[in-house]
């Protein structure tokens, strides 16, 4: 079943408005990245209302529902908090003009961003939107001591859960505690959104024997099922799948498979002698040298003095930009190289 993503609900070219209601915590990843300082948002908030009285201080009033624009000063988004912090000055509203506020914005909210939106931002949204066709990803990676229950999501690999194996002392005969250990995985299991696939990875045999006893109670999700072995459990293993392209047609579209790929070719090319630039200085002189391909920028440099210069010259140069998200592995890679570097169509030096 498709599920909701980011919806456009209004486009205004002329005042460069956008209208949009957040349909997950994806969509507040997104925002993140896409809501600039300077720019202005429309939501509604509470606020609370000053009471008018003799005395030289106003008395603090009942919060009231209000409708405010703020200018922003700053974004924050804590990954898996399913919240979106956006501070600024109010500029628009019935009260408090010139005064900060912090809007929260969570799934089901409506906001309206009106900035001057560039090529790169528009694709994202669109990107979003298309995202409703693509699958949720459920991952398990398990040995026989623990149990990692994890979601793909766009901008990484959400932790749900930790399943640890009953202890193996009297009470628990071996066959014993593996069913309740078993049996605990599956209801964690049925309590969660799925999605189109499970992906099953660890190392050693309890991964199969896990399978098999999904198959003898739960056969519609044993269907769902792809196994993997990695050498690791836990987070590690996860992160092992998803670099080794494990289940491509599962979640091979899915945005973190995209940039993990991107990423992997990047570390290839610097290895191989490839053309390539990475850090600021290095991607700037290729930037100007029109050799740009694919720009790669962390989301957590995107704000960085002269980022958007080189982000917007690049795709004047018909060269593609691609953000990468801090929240998995192969963005913290990205990150470690000075939070940008690009893929190049030929060589600077």
């Amino acid at each position: 079943m498709a599920r909701l993503r980011m919806r456009v609900l209004h486009r205004d070219p002329k005042t460069g408005e956008i209208k949009l209601r957040v349909e997950n915590a994806d969509d507040l990843w997104h925002l993140h990245n896409l809501i600039l300082p300077g720019d202005l948002v429309r939501a509604s908030t509470y606020r609370r209302e000053e009471v008018k009285t003799d005395k030289v201080r106003p008395e603090r009033g009942e919060k009231v529902r209000v409708t405010l624009t703020i200018r922003v000063e700053s974004v924050e988004f804590q990954a898996f908090s399913d919240r979106l912090r956006i501070t600024g000055v109010i500029v628009e509203g019935p009260q408090d003009l010139g005064r900060h506020h912090t809007l929260n914005v969570a799934v089901d909210d409506v906001l309206s961003v009106i900035k001057t939106w560039h090529p790169h931002e528009l694709r994202r949204i669109e990107e979003a939107v298309a995202a409703a066709q693509k699958p949720l990803v459920a991952f398990l990676s398990l040995d026989d001591e623990e149990a990692l229950l994890a979601q793909l999501r766009q901008y990484g690999v959400r932790e749900l859960a930790t399943i640890r194996a009953p202890g193996h002392g009297k009470m628990f005969p071996s066959g014993d505690a593996r069913s309740v250990y078993f049996d605990e995985i599956l209801a964690k299991l049925r309590a969660i959104e799925l999605g189109e696939a499970l992906v099953l990875v660890g190392p050693g045999f309890t991964r199969d024997a896990f399978l098999e006893y999904v198959k003898v109670r739960e056969p519609a999700l044993a269907s769902k099922v792809h196994t993997h072995g990695t050498a690791h459990p836990g987070m590690q293993g996860i992160q092992e799948a998803l670099k080794a392209g494990v289940g491509a047609k599962v979640f091979g579209d899915s945005r973190v498979g995209y940039e993990t790929r991107l990423v992997e070719k990047l570390l290839e090319a610097i290895a191989t002698n490839q053309p390539c630039a990475y850090g600021p200085a290095e991607v700037a002189e290729a930037v100007d040298a029109g050799a740009v391909e694919t720009l790669l920028v962390s989301d957590a440099v995107v704000r960085n003095p002269g980022i958007e210069d080189l982000m917007r010259s690049t795709e004047s140069a018909r060269g593609a930009v691609v953000l990468v998200s801090r929240h998995h592995e192969a963005g913290q890679k990205l990150e470690a190289l000075g939070g940008i570097a690009a893929l190049l169509r030929f060589p600077i030096k």
